[in-house]
């Protein structure tokens, strides 16, 4: 168990030395998200939005964010060449794990800036601050889970920013919707009825998703 854990920690630890000199995936998806606030915000202006609307552009915007760099977790290592040398001395699952954990650290500090940016211009006030922080955290969960295992999927295809953004939304687009309900209930003076069971279902997907990641993966890793 203890070589489990630290195999698993040796990934993370080269993935975030590999960002931390680069930032390619942090500066780019800050970028892209005040960006695409400052759009939002100009062209129809902060007042015109309700709660629900800006419960949805807000994870909208992150989930594109997250489509824009989660992949290359997998995709970076078949363009370095370096797969087959983690092959042979790490277990699939000490990989998937590694991975998993950069990824889920690498969208929290990208959604985290999002929303303060976000609900900062737009000056959004949160009516319950434990709530959103639990959408967040388990929203995040859920994005990395999935985004892990595609980007293992298509790391050695031809086209693999299209490849993936084409399989990972279906899958991804009934979870951005209950997040959707569980922020606007976080930022809403309204009580909005079923938020209990929107955080279940969250907390079915994320551990349905992740499971069935470290299941399917020793499969994907042996091919």
């Amino acid at each position: 168990m203890q070589n489990w854990i630290n195999s698993a920690l040796t990934i993370l630890v080269k993935d975030l030395n590999l960002e931390v000199r680069s930032r390619y995936a942090i500066n780019t998806v800050l970028v892209f998200v005040l960006t695409s606030t400052l759009v939002i915000l100009f062209a129809v202006g902060a007042d015109d939005l309700s709660d629900q609307i800006i419960s949805g552009l807000i994870w909208i915007i992150v989930l594109f964010a997250a489509l824009s760099t989660l992949a290359r977790s997998f995709v970076s290592e078949a363009e370095r060449g370096t797969m087959d040398l983690l092959r042979l001395h790490t277990r699939g699952n000490e990989v998937l794990a590694g991975k998993l954990i950069f990824n889920f650290l690498l969208t929290l500090v990208v959604t985290i800036p999002a929303f303060f940016i976000f609900f900062l211009l737009l000056d959004v006030t949160i009516h319950n601050f434990g709530l959103l922080v639990t959408a967040i955290i388990l929203g995040t969960a859920g994005l990395a889970g999935v985004s892990t295992l595609l980007g293992a999927l298509i790391s050695q295809a031809s086209r693999k920013g299209t490849i993936f953004s084409v399989i990972s939304l279906p899958l991804l687009v009934p979870l951005i919707l209950l997040l959707v309900r569980v922020t606007e209930a976080a930022i809403t003076t309204e009580h909005i009825g079923g938020t209990s069971e929107d955080i279940l279902a969250i907390i079915g997907f994320g551990g349905t998703t992740i499971t069935a990641s470290f299941i399917l993966f020793e499969y994907i890793w042996q091919d």
